[in-house]
């Protein structure tokens, strides 16, 4: 299905959600973007893999990259897109709309059309961001090749109602044990019960308050939950162990360090196995050009307490922020669906912040 970037950014964002592009089943959006993208004159284009870089060379002062991922959770009979209306509201219904071809499509109407921003762009469009760390597409990129992220600040078109969404928190997840016996139910007193010795457990984490921490004028707020529990091996047997899985959301101030520490506080005396963690990004707000690009969005920042890949780019040292349509509450929702006054809204704000209108 061929792209063309000449339509508006709507029509774009409905052309390449109906391109399915499921984790690991990028390839052929990628073939459309690179297609679309490598006639055009005033970029130069590099593709790694299912990941398309798109950049300007013009000598400005300041680089930009302004990046978005192509693919989608699994597809659940909401593609192809269609337009619906909610509450007298125009929106585009459909798997990948708010997570995150909306802003990708706006990304692509810009790539094609601002031949002389202010600023250079890099623009990266890449695969693989909903699963495992190892696959990210972006990942992949800025380890084969961490010169295309040299840059003064960073974009990343994920959901935020076209609000400015700061840095983001950070995340761990960690397995819980108790131990027990294993014995015949009937005689449940000859055994130890491993999920009954888990009760303390779920115990400190229903008590648990989730805190509100302030980074530089934000304020994101934490929470530590039960996510999984299993335990048992069959009917009339007492189990002999039990894992419940937690999951930490933490404030951008604290290190992966920091909330481990945390984690193992709150449930001193278990054994706790940290099995992933990822810091989060600092709102990356307190550089001019960040503030230069919130002033000409007319947007008032706020916290992103979801992990995003803002969070790649503060590691790299780039000022990084969330900026794109869609609702993150019905990101992955099988009703799926952005509005398309905002898909418009978030074009013209990075029109007017790219081109110094």
């Amino acid at each position: 299905m061929a792209l063309d970037l000449t339509a508006s950014s709507l029509d774009i964002t409905r052309t390449i959600c109906d391109i399915p592009s499921v984790s690991g089943d990028e390839a052929m959006l990628a073939d459309a973007i690179e297609q679309a993208v490598r006639p055009l004159a005033h970029l130069e284009v590099i593709r790694f893999g299912n990941t398309i870089v798109a950049r300007t060379q013009l000598g400005r002062a300041q680089r930009v990259v302004i990046a978005g991922h192509i693919d989608t959770v699994p597809i659940n009979d909401n593609v192809p897109t269609k337009d619906v209306d909610i509450d007298g509201e125009p929106h585009l219904w459909g798997r990948g709309t708010v997570d995150m071809k909306g802003g990708v499509g706006v990304q692509l109407k810009l790539a094609a059309e601002l031949t002389e921003p202010v600023v250079d762009i890099t623009w990266m469009w890449y695969d693989n961001e909903e699963v495992a760390a190892a696959l990210n597409g972006l990942n992949l990129l800025s380890a084969a090749r961490p010169d295309l992220f040299q840059a003064d600040f960073a974009i990343l078109g994920e959901p935020s109602n076209g609000q400015v969404e700061g840095g983001c928190n950070g995340t761990l997840r960690a397995i819980v044990r108790t131990h027990g016996m294993r014995a015949h139910s009937a005689r449940a007193w000859v055994g130890e019960n491993a999920i009954h010795g888990a009760a303390p457990i779920l115990a400190r984490l229903a008590e648990y308050r989730a805190k509100e921490v302030a980074v530089e004028g934000l304020v994101y707020r934490e929470s530590l939950s039960a996510v999984r529990i299993s335990g048992g091996v069959a009917g009339n047997v007492i189990p002999d162990l039990c894992e419940v899985e937690v999951n930490y959301r933490f404030a951008p101030s604290k290190s992966a360090a920091d909330a481990e520490a945390h984690v193992r506080g709150v449930l001193a005396g278990f054994e706790v196995e940290i099995t992933d963690a990822a810091e989060g990004a600092r709102p990356g707000l307190d550089a001019p050009i960040a503030q230069q690009f919130v002033t000409a969005v007319g947007a008032e920042p706020r916290p992103k307490y979801g992990w995003t890949d803002v969070a790649r780019f503060s590691a790299l040292g780039i000022p990084a922020v969330n900026y794109g349509p869609g609702d993150p509450h019905l990101a992955h929702h099988d009703q799926e669906r952005v509005p398309t006054a905002q898909i418009d809204a978030v074009e013209r704000g990075l029109r007017a912040w790219l081109t110094g209108a």
